[in-house]
């Protein structure tokens, strides 16, 4: 199992974890808004309760001319301070009063809205007195308990969301830093080398002057070291910002392919278009591009196993230059398609996984392009696209 599947596992797993927290939470608030919901019904219900046995009391001490103790009564309905009741009259449908909307109490435009909004949700009346249904409001408590999962989950997606973010720059900056090291690391390391290579070649070349073999295998060997100079050249240009010259793109596909073509075996075709084809001009670092495109060529070279054709082709879209490097190889499988350019994803058994992300680094952050799989098939070949800005 590569280190992607298990990473995209680990955001599976930390994803259900989330949602289990959040469902458990979310159902023992559902279970306390009902109980609350019911006991907030049961203090309406007593508080009419309360009102009409107070006019009816009222009325018989009147009636009785005596005196009579309403502390309870009045202690019930003095309590309701927090759920919102409204009086309505039976007969005529006029709202005779209400309590607890603060200052809109005595606005019957917006009493009546309320109320339409509580029928609306089909709650039954509660009888008062005598010609009075009662109508009542949650609280605001029990309404916020009623939203808090969802307030709960915005806050926990809002923190998940900001840690995953800053641990994505913090990883980010850490690989760019690796990157740029190790990159200037070998450059530096391979400059030694190049330079004892290069005082042999001139020995070898003045021992054996008259000799035609010694001046040909010389000859190879100095051009094998421009090309360790070339690489060295392009290990150093990481990490800092490279200068972008006007280029041929036909000129720069023909110069990797003829080098590549030489090194590849002889039953691989290349299709690439003529140079001497109307100009189209790209704004590239031509030691970098070609590394670029000389990834893209190994890796189709590997995926054809020695047979098969390479094809580029060259397109002009609105604001871009597109190129197209095509293979007909075994393709690449549609559940690895995201993390090709990832660093470390190979699927050769001694690949280290750095060549396409080298690539993507080069073409997105010092071409300001994009690089991408445009199409792939297993069993039928891949093909990647090279989109730069056209310059003005």
């Amino acid at each position: 199992m590569d280190i992607y599947t298990k990473k995209s596992r680990w955001k599976w797993w930390l994803a259900i974890l989330a949602i289990i927290i959040i469902g458990i939470s979310a159902v023992f608030t559902i279970q306390l808004t009902q109980k609350l919901a019911v006991e907030e019904r049961l203090k309406v219900e007593q508080w009419a309760m309360a009102q009409k046995e107070l006019n009816e009391n009222i009325a018989q001490a009147a009636l009785d001319s005596c005196e009579a103790d309403f502390t309870i009564h009045l202690k019930i309905l003095q309590d309701n301070t927090t759920i919102p009741v409204i009086l309505e009259n039976e007969f005529t449908g006029s709202i005779d009063a209400a309590v607890n909307f603060g200052e809109n109490d005595a606005d019957q435009e917006f009493l009546r809205k309320e109320l339409d909004k509580i029928k609306a949700t089909g709650q039954e009346p509660i009888p008062g007195v005598e010609g009075v249904n009662i109508y009542f409001k949650k609280s605001r408590l029990l309404y916020l308990l009623e939203i808090f999962p969802w307030i709960q989950l915005l806050l926990i997606s809002f923190f998940i969301g900001i840690g995953y973010l800053t641990f994505s720059i913090a990883r980010r900056s850490e690989q760019n830093q690796v990157w740029v090291g190790m990159a200037k690391e070998t450059a530096h390391q391979l400059g030694t080398p190049i330079s004892g290579m290069i005082g042999w070649i001139e020995m070898l070349k003045t021992t054996n002057p008259d000799e035609e073999e010694t001046a040909e295998i010389a000859d190879e060997l100095r051009n094998d070291v421009a090309r360790l100079e070339l690489i060295a050249d392009r290990f150093s240009k990481i990490g800092s910002a490279p200068e972008l010259v006007p280029t041929n793109v036909y000129e720069e596909l023909e110069a990797i392919r003829g080098y590549m073509q030489k090194r590849a075996p002889r039953k691989v075709v290349f299709d690439f278009p003529s140079p001497d084809t109307t100009p189209v001009t790209i704004h590239v670092n031509s030691h970098l591009f070609q590394w670029v495109l000389e990834n893209l060529i190994r890796n189709a070279l590997d995926a054809m196993g020695g047979t098969g054709e390479i094809k580029a082709q060259v397109n002009q879209l609105e604001k871009n230059i597109e190129i197209t490097i095509s293979d007909t190889g075994k393709g690449i499988p549609q559940s690895k398609l995201k993390t090709v350019f990832q660093p470390g994803f190979t699927t050769k058994k001694r690949g280290w996984g750095l060549g396409l992300s080298l690539a993507k680094r080069i073409i997105d952050e010092y071409h300001q392009g994009r690089i991408f799989v445009k199409k792939s098939e297993e069993g039928k070949g891949t093909t990647f696209a090279i989109q730069l800005p056209k310059k003005v």
